[in-house]
C-alpha cells in the first residue's frame, strides 16, 4: 500500500507540474503550445475557462480511445480532470502575469517546457497509464500503421490549425514549443536516467483492486 501511495503522490505532483508548465508557456505571451491553441480557441468560442475546456476535450478523447480499445488507467482519468483544474487555479491566482518583453517571454517559454518535461517524468514513472492525448496518438499509430512521431505531428498540426481558426493564440512561440519540447524531455529523462519504455502501466481495474484490497 505504501508503494501505491508513493506512486499516487508522484502522479499528482506530475500533473500539478504539468499544469504549471502549461500556464508558464501561455503567460510567456509569444504563442500557445499546439493543444492550448485549440483549447483556447474553443474556450473563447464557448465563453468558458481554458482549463475547463481542457477537461472537456480530454473527456471526449478518452471516450473515443476507450471504444477503440486503448488501455484506460487511473493516470488517464486523473490527467483528464486535474490538469485542467490546476490550470484554472493557477491562472486565477494572479501569480502569473503575461510577459510583455520578448526576451523574458522566450526564457519563460523554455522554462515552462522544462517544467512540462519534469512533470512528464513524474507522471509517466508513476505507472498509472497515458493521458488521453497520448492515448489518441498511440491509437492513430496503431490504426494507420504510421509512426508515433508522424501521428503526433499530424495531431498537433491539426489542433493548431483548428484552434487558430477558432481564435486561439498562435505565434512563433507555438513553433518553438513544438520543436523544443522533445529536446527538453530528452534532457530531463537523461538527467533522471529514465527510460519510459521500461514502465509497466496498470489499467484502471487493477488500480481499483489495489485500493479495495488495501481497504479490506
Amino acid at each position: 500500500m505504501k508503494d501505491f501511495l508513493v506512486r499516487l503522490l508522484r502522479l499528482f505532483f506530475g500533473l500539478f507540474l504539468y499544469a504549471l508548465g502549461i500556464v508558464l508557456t501561455m503567460q510567456a505571451h509569444i504563442g500557445y503550445t499546439p493543444w492550448e491553441v485549440f483549447h483556447a480557441g474553443l474556450a473563447t468560442l464557448l465563453s468558458t475557462q481554458i482549463g475547463t475546456m481542457t477537461i472537456s476535450v480530454g473527456l471526449v478523447i478518452l471516450i473515443i480511445t476507450f471504444f477503440f480499445g486503448e488501455k484506460i488507467g487511473l493516470g488517464t482519468v486523473c490527467n483528464m480532470i486535474f490538469v485542467g483544474l490546476f490550470m484554472n487555479l493557477l491562472l486565477s491566482s494572479g501569480l502569473f502575469v503575461e510577459r510583455t518583453n520578448v526576451v523574458t517571454g522566450i526564457a519563460q517559454m523554455i522554462g515552462g517546457l522544462f517544467v512540462i518535461a519534469v512533470a512528464s517524468y513524474f507522471y509517466i514513472s508513476s505507472g498509472f497509464g497515458a493521458g488521453p492525448r497520448d492515448s489518441l496518438m498511440v491509437l492513430l499509430s496503431r490504426k494507420t500503421g504510421l509512426s508515433v512521431g508522424v501521428c503526433r505531428a499530424g495531431i498537433e498540426v491539426s489542433v493548431t490549425a483548428a484552434g487558430y481558426l477558432l481564435g486561439g493564440m498562435l505565434g512563433w512561440g507555438t513553433l518553438l514549443s513544438a520543436v523544443a519540447i522533445g529536446f527538453c524531455i530528452q534532457i530531463v529523462f537523461r538527467l533522471f536516467h529514465f527510460d519510459p519504455k521500461l514502465v509497466v502501466h496498470e489499467d484502471l481495474a487493477a488500480s481499483f483492486r489495489r485500493l479495495i484490497n488495501a481497504a479490506s
